[in-house]
């Protein structure tokens, strides 16, 4: 699934943090992904359908260096990400082997992969963050992914970070981490995140003005009626 351009303008300037308070609304609590942190600060606000991949524990007569050249293996799958996609590995939290480095990383960002995110680790630090593929992860470590785990698949639904994450639900990353959008309540969330993060930016300015939190966070119906109308004029 392509993301129209729209969609991806649109959460591009909204939050993980406001998205986590939309989604909280309906009902979800576990849509922040465990142990997703940006490897460099300062990383862009990035938005785009998940890409999946499994990882399992290590089995010593699977996770070997011959299963590199397997049909299975995170060769074949970066070879099938799309353009734009945001990969999400399920690495099962291990964090002392490292599932890509820096030659995985470089050809992902040749084939337009919007971003990496994994509640693992990755490996070659400074090569990886030579390729400029924006990347969120649990820090680094210098086994390769086959001392820890193994690789059995890609597109299948996985639990990265705690969370449950289908392909095409729709990933956005920033500096407060990952958070996923399932794909059934993209259409509301983006409908209703830009009002969102405006009237919050409405009440910030009325904290820098002194006006005191009760009534104001979150607004009461009189607060409320002066925010309408304020936002009236400016419409």
């Amino acid at each position: 699934m392509g993301l129209e351009t729209k969609v991806i303008d649109t959460l591009k300037n909204v939050s993980t943090a406001t998205l986590t308070t939309i989604l909280l609304k309906k009902g979800l609590r576990n849509v922040w992904l465990r142990g997703t942190k940006p490897i460099r600060p300062g990383q862009p606000r990035t938005v785009g359908p998940a890409f999946t991949l499994r990882f399992v524990p290590a089995r010593e007569d699977l996770a070997t260096p011959a299963s590199w050249a397997s049909p299975i293996s995170t060769r074949a799958a970066i070879e099938d990400m799309p353009e734009g996609a945001v990969a999400v590995a399920d690495a099962m939290g291990v964090t002392d082997a490292g599932i890509f480095g820096d030659i995985l990383c470089a050809r992902m960002m040749k084939r337009g992969v919007a971003a990496l995110v994994t509640d693992g680790v990755m490996r070659d630090a400074a090569g990886v963050l030579g390729t400029g593929l924006p990347v969120w992860c649990n820090g680094f470590a210098a086994p390769p992914s086959v001392a820890g785990l193994t690789f059995v698949g890609w597109q299948q639904p996985i639990a990265c970070g705690g969370v449950a994450v289908f392909p095409d639900d729709v990933i956005v990353v920033d500096d407060d981490g990952a958070v996923v959008i399932p794909a059934a309540l993209l259409d509301e969330v983006v409908a209703e995140a830009p009002e969102q993060e405006r009237m919050e930016e409405w009440i910030m300015k009325e904290v820098d003005r002194g006006v005191p939190l009760p009534g104001l966070y979150p607004m009461n119906a009189e607060t409320k009626a002066r925010y309408e109308a304020e936002k009236g004029r400016k419409d």
